[in-house]
């Protein structure tokens, strides 16, 4: 291997360490994330509040896209991973009205 191709296999393995943490974060920050919509849902429940809120919604998706853009992230994709979260969050909090 010459010592470019050797020096680019570094860099690589040191990107692909720290997009393995990464990984780990969301994935934790997810789980800790959904036992909090999980305590909502149930509260909600508990109350007889309807399991969705489309002006918080609404709100945290400008949110998230403002985030996005403050962060050199592509906004259309923050603005789908936050409804496919929600969509998530509000089949749980459904499961608790039953």
């Amino acid at each position: 291997m010459t010592d470019t191709a050797q020096r680019a296999a570094e860099i690589l393995s040191g990107h692909r360490a720290s997009i393995d943490r990464l990984d780990a974060i969301l994935v934790y920050t997810l789980g800790e994330r959904f036992k909090h919509t999980q305590a909502v849902g149930k509260l909600k429940a508990e109350h007889d509040l309807p399991p969705s809120d489309p002006t918080r919604e609404a709100a945290q998706i400008e949110r998230l896209e403002d985030l996005a853009n403050k962060a050199d992230l592509d906004p259309e994709f923050a603005k789908k991973f936050l409804n496919f979260i929600i969509a998530e969050v509000i089949q749980h909090h459904k499961s608790h009205q039953s």
